[in-house]
């Protein structure tokens, strides 16, 4: 299990505080110090929200949100926390996972039901003490999915092989053998606190020193010419981009820096997707086959994967049969876009442009009589009519989310964080 390095970021009348303790200001723009966290290849982000009245904490949770679109990696909330609708709204702001402080009885009171309405992949114990581990040994086995440790010698006191898998040690900014030897006590370990934030500058030299492979390259079989063939594909829609291959080194580095590196075979060379023409694939999933001879990479992609400026370097059709597609995330976004296009370009005699020229007022009143068409649909025992209702539903929904500037992705990804 890969070891994780995390920054914390302690949140106060919405700026960043060094810890605590301390609340000295050591950025006025939180959102601007986390995208330097991720910039720098952290793996996840803690914020502690140290707000002490209601109307502090919901312009704290306004600021985790930004943080949450800014940033490329997880964010986990913590702080404020005392009832279900408080992890809810962490989540709902977009944080991966929300952190019960286990040294609150109310905290470990509601974990039980939290975990069974969010699941306990959601949540994360905050603990104090060994005392407060061995008093809700159960709870934290049955109801969070980590355990986050502020003080690092509980590690040294509690039987580990008991807690759920991943174990978060905060540790004050402790030199780097002693930050070895905190990774070594379990491969499952990842750290926060002070020694992440203040070696911003050093992840890279961090992940070497520690390791950061999950699966060695000698796991591979590889070609005659000692490479590995990579599969490389949109995370968002599955579509194949171009296929290239790595070494070992081209294989250590993109893990290491999360950029698609790979072994040019005609210059003999590393190839780091974009460094020439900007469009970069940052890695967001690497898995091998069944008989680890070929790898497949899931990415972001900026701008065409294809040096022809093809999005896909698989645009030469040699033969097509008639099929519908069947990804729906495929479809509504192909719909989306060809609504943003007539709302950018206006056909005559187009109905979504007569939406968009009547106005707002006009699409909602049509997005509520759709509405209500479901609801009489639903009634009928014809499931045929309720699709077609549904479908009507969700056009005038993309004209009005066109119309708002919403995109689909931010809907899918607010539902992911639901």
């Amino acid at each position: 299990m890969r070891k994780k390095i995390i920054p914390c970021i302690y949140l106060k009348n919405m700026m960043a505080v060094k810890s605590f303790k301390d609340e000295t200001v050591i950025e006025t723009d939180p959102v601007r110090l986390a995208k330097s966290y991720s910039d720098a290849l952290c793996d996840e982000i803690l914020i502690f929200d140290l707000s002490n009245v209601d109307n502090e904490h919901e312009a704290a949770l306004d600021v985790i949100k930004d943080i949450c679109a800014a940033v490329k990696v997880p964010v986990i909330g913590a702080g404020n926390v005392k009832r279900m609708e408080d992890v809810k709204k962490l989540l709902y702001a977009g944080c991966k996972k929300a952190v019960l402080n286990f040294s609150r009885d109310d905290n470990i009171e509601i974990a039980p039901e939290v975990a069974g309405k969010f699941s306990k992949d959601k949540l994360v114990a905050c603990v104090n003490s060994v005392e407060e581990v061995n008093d809700n040994i159960s709870t934290i086995r049955n109801c969070v999915s980590e355990v986050l440790f502020l003080d690092e010698k509980i590690t040294r006191n509690v039987d580990l092989a008991c807690l759920p898998d991943r174990v978060i040690v905060s540790l004050a900014n402790v030199s780097l053998e002693k930050l070895i030897d905190i990774f070594a006590i379990k491969d499952r370990t990842s750290i926060t606190g002070e020694v992440i934030n203040e070696n911003i500058t050093q992840f890279e030299a961090i992940r070497k020193l520690i390791g950061v492979e999950d699966v060695p390259f000698s796991k591979f079989k590889l070609n005659s010419d000692g490479l590995i063939p990579v599969i490389v594909q949109d995370y968002k829609t599955s579509q194949v981009l171009m296929m290239a291959y790595m070494n070992e080194e081209a294989y250590n580095r993109t893990l290491m820096t999360r950029t698609m590196t790979y072994w040019s075979r005609s210059r003999n060379e590393l190839w780091v997707k974009g460094a020439t023409s900007g469009h970069f694939q940052y890695l967001k999933s690497l898995s091998y086959d069944c008989d680890a001879d070929t790898l497949l990479a899931n990415v972001e992609q900026v701008g065409a994967a294809c040096h022809t400026g093809e999005y896909s370097c698989f645009f030469n059709d040699i033969i097509t049969y008639d099929y519908e597609e069947k990804n729906p995330f495929s479809v509504l976004n192909d719909v989306y876009e060809v609504i943003e296009d007539r709302k950018a370009n206006p056909k005559e005699g187009s109905y979504t442009n007569y939406l968009f020229d009547k106005g707002i007022d006009k699409i909602l009143k049509k997005v509520g009589e759709e509405a209500t068409e479901i609801v009489i649909a639903a009634k009928n025992p014809n499931a045929n009519e309720i699709k077609y209702e549904i479908s009507d539903f969700l056009y005038h929904i993309m004209v009005l989310m066109v119309e708002k500037q919403v995109t689909w992705e931010e809907i899918m990804r607010e539902l992911a964080n639901r």
